[in-house]
């Protein structure tokens, strides 16, 4: 006898899509976030999961950054399944943790050392159970595959992806893969990802990681699959070396375009020269900077990440805000002297603050006064 079953969908209800981050990652779905080795995909991770952890909102939240705004989700604190089949957990994971100011009693591991964990381990989702963990980090996705796995095989990596989203649907919660991507630098950033092109499919969201050319200090997330939601826009973060993680706001470049390298870094340096000329004689009014901005072709969340880089003062006065250069500010190795100031003792100050970081030149955009 057959073993067909029908589902009329007039008796199927309408389900709510909640999200851990709109539009980027949603619960009960699988999210993939890949880039190249190094890029910072892991340490962009441990960071939400820090802040999932203490019950914070993922994203940064300020009135004067609208770039931000609307994206952020305030959660109590959650447990997190994090797996790593790369890094080592005491010199490498809980550093990172604590330095993101994560509460590690909330991130558990399933203990791998006798027999390594695979997507389709019983264990996976025994943890679940037992953690009530909202989020589940596999890194990276080829480490859990299980050795006879081919991940190139479409048919071999259906099963796994179908694992892991019934997975995420049935407990409700957000699981994320995290892969590398493979090295055809003239592919569409879709077929980039490692092996078959079945993990994208099965995904219902993916991110992908990349470094501006011209500005290493830089990354951007770009949203290059929604299948719930319209695609998010690029969002970039800082990674130093000296200072840490720091999120900066959305930044206007593609996925294609970070990944093959066009036009990285061109378009804020250009808006980081405007905004320098139009403010090196003095405060100007927020919505004037933004206007003349727009007419030379400047998107506005271009323009607010020149203001981060720069470090632009805004001061409100009256029911206006108003922009101004900082006193003064380090790029390249090279200290800018504001035109408003031009001051020697602010000179002096700056090159004690930062000699040990510059290489001696000294470019001026005005001539130094005496104090």
């Amino acid at each position: 006898m057959s073993n067909l079953k029908l589902i009329n969908m007039e008796q199927v209800e309408i389900e709510k899509i909640d999200w851990l981050l709109y539009p980027f990652i949603p619960f009960g779905k699988v999210t993939i976030v890949q880039g190249d080795p190094g890029e910072g995909k892991t340490t962009m991770v441990l960071q939400i999961i820090a802040k999932l952890t203490k019950g914070e909102a993922v994203l940064p939240s300020s009135s004067d950054e609208p770039a931000l705004e609307g994206k952020t989700m305030a959660l109590e604190p959650v447990n997190v399944i994090y797996q790593t089949a790369e890094d080592g957990l005491g010199d490498t994971i809980k550093p990172r943790l604590l330095s993101a100011g994560a509460d590690c009693s909330r991130v558990m591991v399933i203990d791998d050392n006798d027999q390594a964990l695979t997507m389709m381990d019983a264990r996976l989702e025994e943890a679940i159970i037992q953690t009530k963990a909202r989020l589940v980090v596999l890194d990276p996705i080829q480490g859990f595959l299980g050795t006879d796995v081919d991940m190139r095989r479409a048919n071999e990596i259906r099963p796994l992806m179908k694992r892991v989203a019934v997975l995420a649907e049935k407990y409700h919660c957000a699981i994320i893969l995290i892969g590398h991507m493979n090295k055809n630098s003239n592919g569409k950033s879709s077929y980039r990802g490692l092996g078959s092109i079945d993990f994208q499919a099965a995904a219902r969201s993916v991110l992908i990681v990349g470094r501006i050319k011209d500005e290493t200090e830089i990354r951007v997330v770009c949203h290059v699959k929604s299948s719930l939601a319209p695609e998010g826009k690029s969002i970039a973060f800082r990674l130093d070396k000296d200072t840490g993680f720091e999120w900066i706001g959305e930044y206007d470049i593609s996925a294609d375009d970070l990944l093959s390298g066009d036009n990285r870094g061109q378009k804020i340096h250009a808006a980081k020269e405007f905004l320098q000329e139009v403010l090196a004689s003095g405060s100007v009014a927020q919505t004037k900077v933004a206007e003349e901005a727009e007419s030379r072709g400047i998107k506005k969340k271009t323009l607010w990440n020149a203001k981060k880089e720069l470090e632009i003062d805004s001061v409100k006065i009256g029911n206006q805000w108003f922009w101004m250069l900082p006193e003064y500010y380090w790029e390249d190795g090279k200290i800018t002297i504001s035109l408003r100031t031009g001051n020697l003792a602010i000179l002096k100050g700056a090159m004690d603050e930062k000699c040990t970081n510059t290489t001696g030149i000294i470019y001026e955009t005005a001539p130094i006064s005496s104090a």
